[in-house]
């Protein structure tokens, strides 16, 4: 099959690589309708995580089934499905608990930037459409799979109220899944951190109430202005950078929680901070199969279009721009097509 493949910072291809197999009954393989890049995928194509030269790139897909194991009983081919990222037997003590992405059997997506994905504990980890959607619906679909559910485990973790105040620090996907989620959660006050005015336009859209550009001690003051010398009380980290963190536990009230979900590197907390001020950190990994039927259940009844974060759509074969146009910040988020 054809799948995206990373070989250096700055150097994936679309290569010729064999297609999966079913090797354990708990596997299913899905021929992908959509896949996309990640906004973590950068940073092996920037060069900040090791790589495994030759090795499949791509978490996040949506497709239908082509082929099940002998224990996966709830689907057969045919079904189109939603994958999450991280695979989960949906059963282990961690699964039952809510932390599917620590699952004890955990799994991940591969070959979502490809034409078929292997999917390894697919009775637990797959959630399928009610029948085959209609194509509009796919971009938010396929957000599923990753963006928009770690946007709302932000969300949760940083404990966004009804009436209360969100700040979301960063821009990406991922952060605008977050305004998205503080809007739906109802929080009075959702402040993005941006500096874009696309990403801007998109979380107006997704219920932002201010938009915040500056950064640092500036960035700070603006978001003290605006919630009247207090502080937030959510703050949505998603960046995964220490200037991103830094500025988290600044803008945070005392007593507050600030929700990580960015991949961190060179991360230093500031503990004496989060000591006096009584902040709390919560989040990491998302659990997408414990938030993905009600995130489904608001996608399909049209009461969220996260879908709008892909402000780009490409052939398989011009992945290799994909990557360029979101390194350099010209896309958003690129939607791949096999």
């Amino acid at each position: 099959m054809r799948a995206t493949t990373i070989h250096a910072a700055g150097d994936v291809r679309l290569s010729e690589v064999p297609d999966p197999e079913i090797s354990s009954p708990t596997d299913a393989i899905v021929k992908v309708t959509a896949g996309c890049i990640c906004g973590s995928d950068l940073w092996p194509y920037r060069g900040e995580n090791d790589i495994d030269e030759g090795s499949t790139i791509g978490h996040e897909c949506v497709g239908v089934v082509e082929e099940v194991g002998g224990e996966v009983v709830s689907f057969r081919p045919g079904d189109f499905v939603v994958v999450p990222f991280c695979h989960s037997d949906n059963t282990c003590p961690h699964c039952r608990a809510g932390m599917h992405s620590a699952c004890e059997n955990q799994g991940f997506t591969a070959s979502g930037q490809g034409e078929y994905a292997l999917v390894h504990q697919a009775e637990g980890t797959m959630v399928k459409t009610d029948g085959q959607p209609d194509e509009g619906m796919i971009p938010s679909l396929l957000t599923l799979s990753d963006v928009m559910a770690t946007g709302w485990h932000a969300a949760v973790a940083a404990g966004v109220r009804e009436g209360g105040t969100a700040v979301v620090v960063g821009d990406g996907a991922v952060g605008l899944c977050g305004v998205l989620a503080a809007s739906v959660m109802g929080a009075e006050q959702v402040v993005v951190m941006s500096r874009h005015q696309p990403r801007q336009d998109i979380a107006r859209q997704f219920g932002a109430t201010h938009v915040v550009e500056e950064r640092g001690e500036a960035g700070a003051a603006a978001i003290l202005e605006i919630t009247q010398g207090v502080g937030s009380d959510a703050v949505l980290e998603c960046v995964g950078t220490d200037a991103a963190i830094q500025t988290a536990f600044e803008i945070a009230r005392p007593g507050s929680t600030v929700g990580f979900v960015g991949v961190p590197h060179g991360v230093e907390l500031p503990i004496r901070r989060m000591f006096s001020r009584n902040i709390g950190l919560a989040g990491g990994m998302a659990p997408v199969r414990a938030y993905l039927p009600e995130l489904l259940k608001l996608v399909v009844e049209g009461r969220i279009n996260p879908g709008l974060v892909f402000d780009s759509t490409l052939p398989l074969s011009e992945v290799a721009e994909g990557y360029r146009a979101m390194d350099e910040r010209r896309s958003v988020k690129v939607l791949l097509q096999p």
